[in-house]
């Protein structure tokens, strides 16, 4: 009885520590996260996406309010590189002894699971800490050949560029390196929300790039951005033929904005004579549907 006792007068005055306690001692949660990934892309409408030139997706995005879509100093190793792909995402981070020894090793680092994840209907996005640093050569980048990759894109360099070359995938680096990587960063983390160079990709983004440059096309939005830049494009081939069979300054069919074409105006005229009309297109005053 004794000891019961004693085990009680214990408890009650745990009970009593821990309430007094309770307001010093810092409320324990997880940390808030939205989503990595802002959406899906079907391979039908990731085709459709290809077939349109960045400048059209730049203007798609535009138009609609949406914020910088380039990824600004990525450049293709050959001109003739298109890429064509969903976002797998890569993020590096600055070198730390610490950071090298808790990451995964060998295999199991980040980098390689992202490499895993990329087939011919995705693009491995990588964020280095800078322009000049090395995010792989020819020994790394050999499996992305095998893997039969539809690009790599990103704010750093890479280096052994003959053999990235022969490898034969589309690639788009801010330059070209002899250096190596990991004396100034770590891969850290595969498939979270990243920056390119003050754009942001999330994984499963479609990521299209030629010779002007790289886009980045939300998840969320990429049908009506299709959408939009498919009809720009229409629009922009009849106007080329126009001023070829009739030469003379481009002026008088600008201004010229998804959206907002007059139907009076010498560019709603010329569309009208093509079939173009507010009932079957987006382009005009009043018809936007976004």
């Amino acid at each position: 009885t004794e000891s019961c006792g004693s085990t009680t007068m214990l408890s009650s005055a745990l009970r009593r520590s821990a309430l007094s306690n309770r307001a010093t001692l810092p409320l324990l949660r997880s940390f808030a996260s939205g989503p990595s990934s802002g959406g899906e892309i079907s391979d039908e409408l990731l085709q459709k996406l290809g077939t349109l030139s960045t400048q059209g997706l730049v203007d798609g995005l535009w138009v609609m309010g949406w914020p910088n879509a380039q990824i600004n100093g990525s450049r293709p190793l050959s001109s003739t590189m298109k890429c064509v792909g969903r976002a797998v995402t890569l993020k590096f981070v600055p070198a730390r002894p610490d950071i090298a020894q808790d990451k995964p090793a060998g295999g199991e680092s980040p980098e390689y699971e992202a490499f895993e994840l990329c087939g011919p209907n995705e693009v491995l996005c990588m964020e280095a800490v800078g322009p000049w640093e090395s995010v792989g050569g020819d020994i790394k980048f050999l499996r992305l050949k095998q893997r039969a990759i539809g690009g790599l894109v990103t704010n750093g360099s890479v280096r052994d560029t003959d053999e990235v070359l022969d490898y034969g995938f589309p690639c788009f680096s801010h330059s070209v390196t002899a250096c190596q990587g990991p004396a100034a960063m770590q891969p850290w983390k595969c498939n979270d929300v990243i920056n390119l160079n003050g754009t942001v990709v999330r994984p499963g983004d479609a990521i299209i790039g030629d010779q002007d440059g790289v886009v980045v096309v939300p998840a969320k939005v990429a049908e009506t951005v299709y959408k939009i830049a498919h009809g720009r494009e229409e629009i922009e081939e009849i106007v080329k033929e126009e001023l070829t069979k009739n030469p003379g300054p481009p002026g008088k069919f600008y201004p010229f904005m998804s959206g907002k074409i007059k139907v009076e105006s010498p560019l709603g005229q010329l569309l009208l004579s093509k079939g173009i009309t507010p009932d079957n297109s987006n382009q005009f005053e009043g018809k936007a549907d976004w």
